[in-house]
């Protein structure tokens, strides 16, 4: 049978997805899976084994439909669920399988603190998807894979990093799912261990800002790699710590242990770190979340929001970075 898994964006939804890709490859028999995802990211599967076939959108929907009419596609798994899903869908005329987004529950969530939400980890509900073709979770939790070209020698790292490092991600899409600067120097200062700092190029400048509370100790690695070089720093990381960002299930697909920051959202919209069942350790030991407690207003957002709604940022400007401390101080013990 052949299908096509639709998921445009973004990595960490695409790497939530993974789990299901690799379910529906080996469990049906003769599958032959192709993936359609958005041209900007192509290197978070690239080096995936379970796809058979890469497409990428980039503006070029009429093309994409005339390619996949060649096809001949058995079926759609549609993980995304937007308006050019349902173009594709009416456009190919085959079965089609589509993932339950939980619109009107996050909206409730956000909105009015209404919390309708299934409790189905948004990774379990891209599996939910799949049960009509007897496809079910093995337990194996998330893939990651990264490309030999892009492993990350431990001598591109400064010399008091390379017998072991805190792999911090200070990134992130929105505002409101970022610690503030001087928290993130408070949590640097008090942790006693070499620290890389994980970001894009747009964070290299807040990078600079939190590594000059001691440079020796906190390297800064925004911007001076790739997304898949980045990923490998974490595979190489002890620990990480980090925001509401892909990154962050990357860790969890390379079963790193994660204390997880959250701001705008949350993990009550059901996107918590993801291990699988059948790890070496419990999920659970796995990982920590750091959420503000009592605040009626936390989340505001299933995305996150280039503001605080409610101008105040209690949900980051609260966070309790001594717990964070110890947290991290324990794991590196154990």
């Amino acid at each position: 049978m052949k299908f096509l898994v639709i998921r445009f964006s973004s990595i960490g939804d695409i790497v939530l997805a993974t789990a299901a890709i690799r379910c529906l490859k080996q469990q049906v028999p003769n599958a032959e899976v192709h993936f359609l995802s958005k041209q900007s990211f192509k290197a978070v599967t690239e080096a995936n084994p379970y796809i058979d076939k890469f497409f990428y959108f980039n503006d070029n929907l009429d093309s994409l439909i005339t390619d996949f009419r060649q096809e001949k596609y058995d079926y759609i798994i549609d993980l995304h669920k937007n308006f050019r899903t349902l173009q594709l869908k009416l456009a190919l005329r085959c079965k089609s399988l589509t993932y339950d987004k939980e619109t009107i529950s996050k909206f409730l969530l956000t909105k009015f603190g209404i919390n309708n939400m299934s409790g189905r980890h948004i990774a379990d509900r891209c599996l939910d998807t799949l049960a009509p073709l007897d496809v079910v979770n093995d337990g194996k939790g998330l893939d990651y894979f990264i490309p030999e070209k892009d492993i990350v020698p431990i001598t591109d790292l400064p010399a008091q990093h390379s017998f072991g490092f805190i792999a911090i991600i200070i990134g992130a899409s929105y505002f409101t799912k970022k610690l503030p600067v001087q928290k993130l120097q408070a949590l640097c200062i008090n942790v006693k261990y070499p620290i890389v700092l994980i970001g894009g190029k747009e964070d290299a400048e807040v990078g600079n800002q939190v590594a000059s509370v001691d440079d020796i100790k906190i390297y800064n690695a925004c911007g001076k790699f790739n997304l898949n070089e980045s990923a490998d720093l974490v595979r190489q990381s002890k620990l990480v710590i980090s925001h509401d960002t892909g990154l962050q299930y990357i860790a969890c697909a390379l079963n790193k242990k994660v204390l997880a920051i959250w701001g705008g959202t949350s993990p009550k919209l059901d996107v918590e770190p993801y291990y699988g069942s059948n790890n070496f350790l419990s999920a659970k030991s796995m990982y920590h979340n750091y959420v503000v407690s009592n605040l009626s207003c936390q989340p505001c957002s299933n995305f996150g929001t280039k503001t605080c709604p409610k101008k105040h940022f209690k949900c980051m400007e609260d966070q309790d970075i001594d717990a964070i401390v110890q947290s991290a101080r324990f794991v590196l013990q154990t």
